[in-house]
């Protein structure tokens, strides 16, 4: 008995192959979306945990000396002679070809970090005990390493923070500036005896949460990706609710030939299963596929934006597999849990009402729209109340719930007033033709939505952060050429050579430090009008430039400011006995690490061994290239030291259109996810709709007319829904904007209107519901008139 009714149940879909392709590939695409913004996500996080272990080993207690002389190999000897569990690190940051990095040299003998390190991947596969000497690097850096004369062989790992290169301590002493000291005496183990009279002990540095850094770009990658699924699982019930409606006859056939109704509901659990299964493969595959195209763009945006070590390439692993799995067959179920629920309640002699499914009364609407109204309080709720990214994104999610579940009210009321106010049989007919269309496609209307409402408020996040990037840019690129010494000596000659050429010579001096367990960089700037007049003041005092040149008044940027919780006139400790007052903030875009700027002259004196080797120069554009050309030919410089302002502006522009590749890919997939969900749904509806079609036929309207009405009314619906979307999605971006960026990255950004943006992306729109519409209007012109007569031969 079982056997026979399992092939009753499949025949069904052997019946309507389509039906099943839809609910197969709506499960899919949106396991793939999904899955594939998992697997992107898990890889990260395996790229930050392989830093962790680095910085666990690198980042150690330390000695220094206490009365500021160097410390020498003989400290060190003496010291593990005494008992002191001490390694030597020699650290500074130097110029290899082309390229700034940091270079830190340990012993292969004592350092523990040695042990993690052994060379792995393109470069000697030698110990670190030999004759072979090696730098190592992770990808970026190694590239842009690579073919540079004179320096070791390289060896590439994933795992390595940027800018950061590790080799023996002998080839550190080497490749640094003669007689540069041991930078400290690391403990690898618990000091025996308190610290010798002439050593300072510092702690561990705390080092750079990145998983917190990231935390933000996750949340985002993960919203979209969740936002899919959720589009998918329209389809999907509209599809399982469409084909339970269409076999209660079959249902009500085996219950009457003795079938027990938990039978009947386990068979059909495990066709959905199995159905639900194929789909969730087919949607990992997928998932696979987008997650290896978008890896690249997203690991260059998570290192240039962050410093994050994460490899453009991809593994498969079992932790986004599983997952994705058990979402796909989660999703299933609650995706056919009502339809389970109508199986397990139905009369014996229920007959089928494929049509009344597909018509919700207006009661229900009502009831979602009261859910819809609740979830968009509760989430501003939240939002006025809470606090960092997850009380944002709750916000985010209240209100884009919540305005998907009033949507069928709204679409509703609007389609109802139409029809009151259409004039003549043909309007009057259509209008409320559609009125009763808008129930069976409201899931799909509603994906629709939310898909439109994503686009504009990412699009209009994107497109203010790009317009305000780009004016930002041109107040910040104060120098017309940025010029990089090689030496100090030289350095020092480039300022003499340089001072009658050009109309300013302007140091670009900073040191790295750690305020408050964050990374900073401390700038000084020289007293030039050119700050005066161009650098993107956000507040300040008055006057603000004069009164930074005095030793007691700094500059922050936004995010420190936000970091620290400072403020106008604030003091900012910045040594034991010096906390000068905040004078003005700034904006600085993109940074993720704090800032503070000083006079040049406060600079020097609180930090004498500051590098003083990069310099702008602000000079007449006809003149650049003729200086460009004596720096190489006259003073002798090399052509990659000497940086312009358009190739500084071109390439901070490429970083900020590759950051944001991922996010505008996955709008797009999103609104393609939307509009299979208006395909399947006009498809269910055009099965079951002859018997309000046949009579328009029958009194002289043609099928070409009827069907390119149906083209019409999924016009008339998509542009409803997209002028429901706008201002769901400027609501959107302005929560983006001055919520989600102020919590992740520290700055607020300004709100910008492009209503040129929204023309395109109501194109799109049409284009979608045309292209969803036309397969079923392609269907209906082509119906015969004997299909069309049938309606009429029965009893209803």
């Amino acid at each position: 008995m079982r056997r026979a009714a399992l092939g009753a149940l499949v025949s069904h879909w052997r019946r309507r192959p389509g039906q099943l392709a839809t609910l197969i590939l709506g499960l899919a695409l949106a396991t793939a979306l999904w899955s594939g913004v998992q697997a992107i996500n898990v890889e990260a996080r395996a790229g930050y945990d392989r830093a962790a272990d680095i910085a666990r080993t690198a980042g150690l207690p330390a000695l220094v000396a206490a009365d500021g002389l160097a410390l020498t190999i003989t400290d060190f000897a003496r010291l593990r002679r005494t008992g002191w569990p001490v390694t030597p690190v020699l650290e500074g940051r130097v110029r290899l070809g082309g390229t700034w990095v940091t270079l830190r040299g340990i012993d292969p003998f004592t350092h523990p970090l040695a042990a993690r390190l052994t060379p792995t991947g393109d470069g000697p596969a030698g110990p670190w005990l030999g004759a072979t000497e090696f730098l190592i690097a992770g990808p970026e850096t190694a590239a842009a390493l690579s073919g540079q004369p004179g320096l070791p062989p390289l060896v590439t790992r994933s795992d390595m923070m940027p800018r950061l290169v590790i080799t023996d301590v002998a080839v550190a002493a080497r490749l640094l500036p003669a007689n540069a000291p041991i930078s400290r005496l690391e403990l690898t183990g618990e000091p025996p005896a308190p610290v010798p009279p002439r050593f300072a002990l510092i702690p561990a540095p705390e080092g750079t949460d990145i998983r917190g850094l990231t935390q933000s770009f996750h949340l985002n990658l993960t919203a979209f990706g969740f936002l899919s699924f959720a589009v998918g699982l329209f389809i999907l019930h509209g599809g399982i609710g469409l084909a339970f409606e269409e076999r209660r006859p079959v249902f009500r056939t085996l219950r009457a030939l003795g079938l027990p109704l938990a039978d009947l509901v386990a068979l059909a659990a495990a066709e959905l299963a199995v159905i639900a299964l194929l789909a969730a493969l087919l949607g990992l595959g997928l998932g696979y596929l987008v997650a290896a195209a978008l890896l690249p763009d997203v690991a260059a945006t998570l290192r240039g934006l962050y410093g994050a070590p994460v490899s453009g390439g991809l593994t498969l692993r079992a932790e986004w597999v599983a997952g994705g799995l058990a979402l796909a067959l989660g999703g299933t179920a609650v995706a056919g849990a009502q339809s389970f629920w109508r199986l397990s309640r139905l009369p014996l002699l229920a007959a089928a009402m494929p049509r009344a499914w597909a018509r919700a009364d207006r009661r229900n609407a009502v009831r979602l729209a009261g859910l819809g109204a609740a979830l968009v309080l509760a989430g501003l709720a939240i939002g006025a109340w809470g606090s960092g990214l997850i009380a944002g994104f709750a916000l985010l999610g209240g209100l884009m719930l919540g305005t998907a579940l009033i949507l069928p009210l709204v679409l509703g009321l609007t389609v109802a007033a139409l029809s009151r106010g259409a004039r003549g049989p043909l309007a009057q007919w259509f209008w409320a033709d559609t009125a009763q269309q808008v129930p069976g496609l409201r899931l799909a209307l509603m994906a629709l939505m939310l898909a439109l409402a994503a686009n504009i408020g990412v699009g209009t996040m994107v497109a203010s952060f790009r317009q305000t990037f780009d004016g930002w840019l041109d107040q910040r690129l104060v120098s017309d050429l940025n010029i990089t010494a090689r030496s100090e000596a030289e350095a020092a000659r480039l300022r003499v050579w340089l001072a009658p050429r050009v109309d300013a010579v302007l140091p670009i001096w900073h040191v790295d430090q750690v305020l408050f367990g964050r990374p900073a960089e401390i700038y000084g700037v020289a007293d030039h009008r050119a700050y005066r007049e161009r650098w993107p003041m956000l507040a300040a005092q008055p006057g603000v430039w004069k009164a930074l040149h005095d030793d007691q008044s700094v500059l922050v940027s936004e995010q420190t400011a936000r970091w620290f919780g400072l403020g106008l006139g604030d003091a900012l400790a910045l040594g034991p006995d010096w906390a000068p007052q905040v004078a003005g903030i700034y904006a600085d875009y993109g940074n993720a690490q704090a800032q503070v700027i000083l006079g040049l002259e406060t600079l020097v004196s609180r930090f004498p061994d500051v590098s003083r080797l990069r310099h702008g120069v602000v000079i007449d554009p006809d003149r650049a290239t003729d200086l460009r050309r004596a720096l190489a030919q006259d003073f002798g410089l090399p052509a990659g030291a000497v940086t312009d302002r358009a190739t500084i502006r071109a390439f901070s522009l490429g970083v900020f259109e590759r950051t944001f590749t991922v996010t505008a890919a996955l709008n797009v997939l999103t609104l393609g996810v939307a509009g299979l969900a208006i395909l399947t749904s006009l498809l269910t509806l055009s099965a079951m709709r002859l018997p309000q079609l046949a009579p328009v036929w029958a009194v002289g309207l043609s099928r070409g007319h009827l069907a390119r009405l149906e083209l019409v009314r999924a016009l008339a619906l998509a542009g409803f829904t997209f002028a429901y979307a706008l201002p769901v999605g400027l609501v959107l971006a302005w929560v983006l904007l001055t919520q989600i960026n102020a919590q992740a990255f520290g700055w607020r950004l300004p709100l910008h209107l492009f209503p040129l943006d929204w023309v395109r992306l109501a194109g799109l729109a049409a284009l979608a519901a045309l292209a969803s519409a036309a397969w079923p209007a392609w269907r209906l012109a082509r119906l015969t008139p004997a299909r069309l007569s049938q309606v009429f031969s029965v009893a209803r």
